[in-house]
């Protein structure tokens, strides 16, 4: 009997090649390993000809810093964390904006964690989503009574901003001036001879409605008008009509005053329908300044907020505060200012 043997072909594996390393690019560009960390590390003592040499290197052999050993090494991760509670509403997607344009200015990253209810539970859940992320910081852009009564506590020494909120005395603050633009939007109204301003003020939870119709309230006090009861919206447009469809049905309203320019918007087309000339039988204002807002028919006058610069700012002191490893809560407001566009006109005689 003849015995077989089977010869077996052995398996290649195919190994990974290596990437260069901070030895590679040292040796290239002709300088130690410790000059090629500073450089990688973004340290500013290096001669500006040996960075430029050390980045030819990095660039020509393909070296990728690795950024998570610097960030155990550093105790930073280069990464910010953002709680917010709604991204449908037009204020909170530009001040996200310009917070994310801040960030990777500086050479950060964005976490966003949305806030799906405005509940306790839910920002509990929220804050230890981002604390697991590991974030040098967070930017906190939800109604801030419901931070404060939720049973939350952040790991000590984490900077954090709050944005549109109450006053507090541990977090840096940053808004628009809610109160000076429900004044403005006011007093033209009153100026162009309306008896009294009605206002669809905005959702009960919100600290911005609450400033607007507390400005509202106070500006047709002090000049003697009487104050109307509040129409209540919810931010959309679809509050706005339906409000708007019952401010149409009535002769006595010839102004009134939206807590944004969604809500206007509805009260436009409701106004419209009813067949109200606006404004020759009902002026409107606004408070955003969308970018639409002077395509509106007729054009909208409104609030203007700097949604850009509350971000801008907020991020920056951050950012400060996070390399800085100090900082001091203050509050910074950004003024606002109003608009005047073709929806507001002389009372109806």
């Amino acid at each position: 009997m003849t015995e077989r043997t089977t010869e077996q072909t052995p398996v290649r594996v195919a190994r990974r090649r290596r990437g260069p390393s901070l030895g590679d690019v040292a040796q290239h560009a002709g300088v130690s390993t410790q000059t090629v960390s500073r450089v990688a590390n973004g340290l500013t003592n290096v001669e500006a000809a040996t960075r430029d040499r050390v980045l030819a290197s990095m660039q020509a052999l393909g070296y990728r810093p690795n950024k998570a050993a610097r960030a155990l090494r550093l105790g930073r991760f280069r990464s910010i964390g953002v709680m917010m509670f709604t991204l449908s509403s037009y204020g909170n997607m530009r001040t996200l904006d310009a917070i994310a344009a801040a960030a990777a200015g500086a050479g950060y990253s964005i976490t966003l964690v949305p806030v799906e209810h405005n509940t306790q539970q839910d920002v509990n859940e929220a804050f230890t989503r981002l604390l697991d992320q590991a974030v040098d910081g967070i930017v906190i852009l939800i109604e801030a009574h419901i931070v404060e009564e939720a049973d939350v506590e952040l790991p000590p020494g984490l900077p954090v901003v709050v944005i549109d909120s109450t006053p507090r005395s541990d977090y840096p603050l940053f808004d628009t001036d809610q109160g000076q633009g429900a004044r403005l939007a006011t007093r033209h109204l009153l100026e162009l001879g309306h008896e009294t301003v009605w206002h669809l003020a905005g959702p009960v939870a919100s600290f911005s409605a609450n400033r607007r119709e507390e400005s509202w309230r106070n500006t047709l006090d002090e000049a003697g008008r009487v104050v109307p009861p509040v129409l209540r919206g919810d931010w959309s447009t679809a509050s706005g009509y339906e409000l708007g469809r019952e401010i149409a049905a009535r002769d006595d309203i010839t102004a009134v005053f939206a807590s944004n320019d969604q809500m206007a918007l509805g009260v436009l087309r409701a106004l419209h329908e009813a067949g109200r000339e606006i404004p020759r039988d009902v002026s409107v204002v606004g408070f955003d300044d969308m970018a639409e807002s002077d395509s509106f028919w007729p054009p909208l006058t409104t609030v203007h907020q700097d949604f850009d610069v509350v971000g801008r700012l907020s991020l920056e002191t951050l950012i400060r505060e996070i390399e800085s490893g100090s900082g001091e809560p203050t509050m910074t407001v950004v003024p606002t200012r109003l608009v005047t566009r073709s929806s507001t006109g002389p009372a109806p005689r």
